[in-house]
């Protein structure tokens, strides 16, 4: 590995949990070359914007909460009769377009059929996800907005560890809208409440009042 990037990774590796590392001025070969050495680290998120890396390490409370939202539009899916593949939070990158960007997790419903059995999502002949999820508790997703956009990403869901909001791609940029576009039953106000009593509750209490509700 070349010794820049060596000592990157080495910084990255010392991150405490819910911390942000910015570096400026680091190649797309170094960039990758990153991205290769980095599942020492799987819990950090990894994005690139001409030069300008960004390196977020997760807490138990941000994984939490990327979890049971996850698991909150499953059991919609299932509900409702509707495929969903989940693919994480999978690199995304384009080096026409020098950004890179790793969501917190992200899944496919509309497309779903598309991506089937499909190991890599080559961005650019398979379509983008469906939903992009975005836990900004310790952090900031506004920079990788714009190039969610690029992508043609039609739906973010983001949560500020108070508040979820839905925003939908309309052009270049994204409109706050009250419900989604996968799951249209689903609302911000919906999944802000659930998240909320995360704070004094367990997941799968949360989870199995989520389904009784649907059954009504």
């Amino acid at each position: 590995m070349p010794t820049q990037a060596a000592e990157y990774l080495d910084a990255i590796l010392h991150l405490p949990a819910g911390s942000t590392l910015i570096v400026h001025d680091v190649s797309w070969a170094e960039y990758e070359q990153l991205l290769e050495e980095m599942h020492e680290r799987p819990s950090a998120r990894v994005s690139y914007d001409d030069g300008r890396l960004e390196v977020v390490t997760t807490s138990g409370r941000h994984e939490r909460i990327k979890e049971l939202v996850l698991r909150l539009a499953e059991i919609l899916a299932t509900d409702s009769g509707r495929p969903l593949e989940s693919y994480g939070g999978m690199t995304m990158k384009v080096k026409e377009l020098k950004r890179g960007a790793e969501p917190d997790t992200c899944f496919y419903v509309q497309h779903a059929a598309e991506v089937t059995g499909l190991e890599e999502i080559r961005l650019g002949i398979d379509p983008p996800p469906d939903v992009l999820v975005e836990v900004d508790v310790k952090h900031s997703s506004t920079r990788k907005l714009a190039f969610y956009a690029q992508l043609g990403v039609p739906e973010i869901w983001r949560y500020d560890g108070t508040r979820m909001r839905m925003l939908r791609l309309s052009g270049t940029a994204y409109d706050e809208t009250p419900s989604s576009l996968a799951f249209p039953r689903l609302t911000a106000d919906m999944l802000t409440a659930l998240l909320a009593r995360l704070r004094g509750e367990g997941q799968q209490a949360i989870l199995d009042d989520f389904r009784r509700s649907l059954q009504r």
